[in-house]
């Protein structure tokens, strides 16, 4: 996401920690990717007084930004020791700079739609989270800029997002990668317009684009409106020392099985 499109955001991070109501955690690490300034994280620092915040912050986000919003969310946040890197690094290597079995919560707001292959993502979340662990995330589905579609001019090609995964389908991806009980829900939110140029920005932002300034000349029937397809989902990392099922068989890793020993008297 860019500047223009940093209030859709902070409403849907708040959106997920709404949903996150219901879920018992007690979270001594967490995720964010991507990690940004906003009103929202309040609300995060209330929900995990006491968690250490390791980021992978939004590029074109700078490091003082994030701080600063932290310090005035929670300020013991930013005594504890925590992790940060960039989205470039995270893109570049595929890999969240973080130990394995290391994190408790993996929080995602709107970042699957711009991967390519959201399963690698799902492989490296699977990897930092302990075992009880959350993924918690949110991604535009398909119907994003549904109206969109119809419109034709030189200067305006529309750009279906680079993940068209819809709800169903991240939802078996997220059994095939082993998690556990994955719930998933999606929403349509609707953007009105007054005027051509925001319908543009916010189109571009949104990586839907990459209109010109003569696209909003060039169609008389420009929609006043665009519609977000919202997919929400959550689900845990359990049996994590079970070797990947073959056959309806789940195999245990032999170091993974204690022995008690039995004390003779001398």
């Amino acid at each position: 996401m860019t500047q223009p499109i940093r209030w859709l955001q902070d409403e849907i991070a708040d959106r997920m920690l709404q949903k996150l109501d219901i879920v018992k955690l007690d979270a001594k690490d967490v995720l964010v990717i991507p990690d940004f300034s906003g009103k929202h994280f309040s609300s995060f620092a209330k929900r995990f007084p006491k968690a250490r915040i390791h980021s992978i912050t939004e590029e074109g986000l700078s490091s003082f930004q994030l701080w600063r919003t932290k310090v005035f969310a929670n300020w013991r946040s930013c005594l504890r020791t925590s992790r940060t890197n960039s989205m470039a690094d995270y893109l570049n290597t595929g890999k969240f700079d973080l130990p394995d079995h290391s994190v408790d919560l993996v929080f995602s707001d709107l970042l699957l739609q711009d991967l390519a292959d959201p399963k690698y993502f799902l492989q490296e979340c699977w990897r930092v989270l302990r075992e009880g662990g959350l993924i918690a995330f949110s991604y535009l589905g398909p119907d994003t800029g549904k109206e969109l579609r119809p419109l034709q001019a030189p200067s305006f090609q529309f750009k279906n997002l680079l993940s068209p995964w819809d709800m169903h389908d991240m939802g078996d991806a997220l059994m095939a990668e082993r998690f556990s009980d994955p719930v998933m829900d999606m929403e349509l939110l609707t953007l009105d317009y007054e005027k051509p140029a925001l319908l543009m920005a916010d189109v571009q932002a949104l990586k839907l684009a990459n209109p010109t300034a003569n696209t909003e000349h060039e169609i008389a029937d420009l929609p006043q409106k665009l519609t977000l397809e919202v997919v929400y989902g959550h689900a845990w990392a359990l049996g994590k020392y079970l070797a990947k099922a073959e056959d309806s068989v789940a195999y245990i890793d032999v170091n993974q099985i204690g022995r008690k020993t039995r004390q003779y008297p001398a």
